[in-house]
């Protein structure tokens, strides 16, 4: 009887174990996880805030990355590197390619409540215009040349004296609000409080600054899709390694830059997803070209052929670049990469360098011509780790050949502005970052640039180069654009004004339970963050029917 009674009371659990395991499969098969709305997501990241003010934000990529999560420009500029509607839904542009009318959203608010308008548009661009503006020259200089009229209330025109191909890759600055900063006079602008509490249109605004940290919340009336996330953090650290270490004691998510020397144990960590990209830009060594030694080509040559680039980038970078030969990048349409251009080959530096009358007249292993010798400074800004130890190789590999090099480093603030501005200096590791999508090369190579306001650092004048900059940016007809920049980047390669070393890799970690993290071309390090709008820490269960109903809408480009 007892025996009976064990069976029946196994056949029992069998059955409700059953019935529980088919209902779980049932609940499986009917539901699915879908994204909800919450979470914090907390990220560690180098340095403070100065501007936070899309058009003083230039020159510090903290506030680069905060303006692009709280304000938005008339375009975007998306993971193709395209020119898509932002805050304006269309626009036209007339047959000479001079004027450019923007038809705006109606349904924008910034984020106290108050409608987005032409006038928002009409004084952003009047306070990039106005000769009290502090920002960048560039900006200024392009948007002095354009007028901007008011059409009507969500119609604006810009009017250029000439096509400029390139000119709606600037329309994706954003744009400031007239209602709050139409009174201040622009020469305070840079001091002004909004600059550190703004008011944007963007996805996020922000709830709270202090000296550690900066917090954003979702702003519950954007005019898109409203963010996942409920709050997003920026916590300040003096240098990447701090980020690191916060990240190990459990402080932070996300790392926003991860240095090469961290790469492995980030990859070892199961809790990070590592995230990489091509930065649009390159470093390269300035070289300036009115000292004596770099006015002879064979040299610059030479010292081109006497750089193994591909070990700088697997020793000092981890692998972490891409070795390129111009200043137009291989991910743009403008790219020619048929050209060729220098591979590690010491022999033929050393044959170059002895053609040109360098030789070692007094056995010190250091080349000699007449009363000059082979040797120069090599300068970068003592607070990048990776540049500081770029130099140190770049001086032991030039060496080799006979070439004395002595590095140097100091801060950014005399790098930028007592040695590359004023062009006191004999060679600097620097680079750009943030190029646009369009390949336009003027502000870099083009001979009216070599002034102090001016971005020719090296002094670099070709009156062949000048005329093909000039038309690059000024012909409409992209297969003519191609040809203009074919020859641009034969002419580069051939006469090393200065010496072009990689593309950067963008390496940023975030948590594996940040969901749904996309990358692609990165324009800026702020692209990280262009779909963050998608992104998800918090997941609910629904029926198939119901997720389908309920999905949020998303924008298509």
């Amino acid at each position: 009887m007892g025996r009976i009674r064990i069976q029946v009371v196994i056949a029992v659990i069998a059955i409700v174990v059953f019935i529980g395991a088919m209902g779980y499969v049932a609940f499986n098969v009917t539901t699915l996880q879908v994204a909800d709305y919450g979470g914090v997501y907390v990220e560690g990241v180098v340095g403070n805030p100065q501007a936070i003010n899309p058009i003083l934000s230039q020159a510090n990529a903290l506030d680069q990355d905060l303006v692009s999560l709280i304000f938005n420009g008339l375009t975007r500029i998306n993971e193709h590197g395209e020119v898509v509607p932002d805050l304006a839904e269309r626009w036209d542009v007339s047959p000479d390619g001079t004027t450019y009318t923007f038809y705006l959203r109606q349904d924008v608010l910034w984020h106290d409540g108050a409608p987005f308008t032409a006038s928002d548009v009409i004084f952003t661009i009047n306070a990039i215009q106005n000769p009290d503006y502090q920002g960048m020259s560039y900006l200024s200089s392009l948007w002095r040349s354009v007028t901007v009229e008011q059409v009507d209330a969500y119609t604006v025109r810009f009017r250029l004296r000439e096509p400029y191909v390139p000119f709606l890759d600037y329309t994706s600055i954003g744009i400031l609000p007239v209602h709050l900063l139409g009174n201040v006079p622009i020469a305070s602008l840079a001091a002004a409080k909004f600059n550190a509490e703004p008011v944007g249109t963007g996805p996020f605004r922000v709830a709270e600054v202090n000296a550690r940290k900066i917090a954003l919340v979702a702003n519950q009336n954007y005019y898109k899709t409203r963010p996942y996330l409920d709050r997003v953090e920026f916590i300040f650290y003096p240098n990447d390694e701090a980020v690191f270490e916060a990240r190990k004691r459990g402080e932070i998510a996300g790392i926003s830059r991860v240095l090469p020397d961290n790469l492995d144990a980030v990859r070892k960590d199961k809790s990070l997803d590592l995230y990489s990209a091509p930065l649009s830009g390159y470093t390269t060594v300035f070289l300036n070209l009115d000292k004596a030694i770099f006015q002879d080509v064979q040299v610059r040559q030479a010292l081109m052929w006497a750089l193994d680039r591909q070990q700088l980038v697997d020793d000092v970078l981890g692998g972490q670049g891409v070795v390129i030969n111009s200043p137009i990048l291989p991910n743009t349409w403008a790219y020619a990469d048929d050209l060729g251009g220098y591979t590690y080959d010491p022999a033929k530096a050393k044959a170059l360098l002895e053609q040109a009358g360098w030789v070692d007249e007094n056995g010190d292993r250091i080349l000699e011509k007449g009363d000059m010798t082979l040797e120069f400074t090599l300068t970068t800004n003592e607070d990048d780790p990776v540049r500081v130890a770029l130099i140190h190789a770049i001086a032991d590999q030039l060496a080799k050949v006979g070439i004395r090099v002595t590095p140097q480093t100091t801060s950014w603030e005399t790098l930028v502005g007592e040695m590359l501005r004023k062009r006191r200096y004999d060679a600097v590791l620097g680079g750009w970052q943030n190029l646009p999508a369009d390949p336009d090369p003027y502000a870099y190579w083009h001979s009216s640039q070599a002034t102090e306001d001016g971005l020719n650092f090296p002094n670099y004048i070709n009156p062949e180069v000048d005329t093909l900059l000039e038309q690059g940016r000024s012909t409409l007809d992209l297969q003519q654009r191609i040809t203009l920049y074919r020859r641009f980047q034969e002419i580069f390669i051939d006469e090393v004004p200065s010496l072009i070393l990689y593309q950067p890799i963008y390496n940023y970690a975030v948590d594996a339970k940040v969901n749904d993290v996309q990358v692609g071309t990165m324009f800026s390090s702020a692209d990280r963050f262009r779909t963050i709008t998608d992104w998800y820490m918090v997941t609910q269960r629904m029926l198939h029917s119901e997720a389908t109903q309920s999905s949020p809408t998303t924008t298509v480009d």
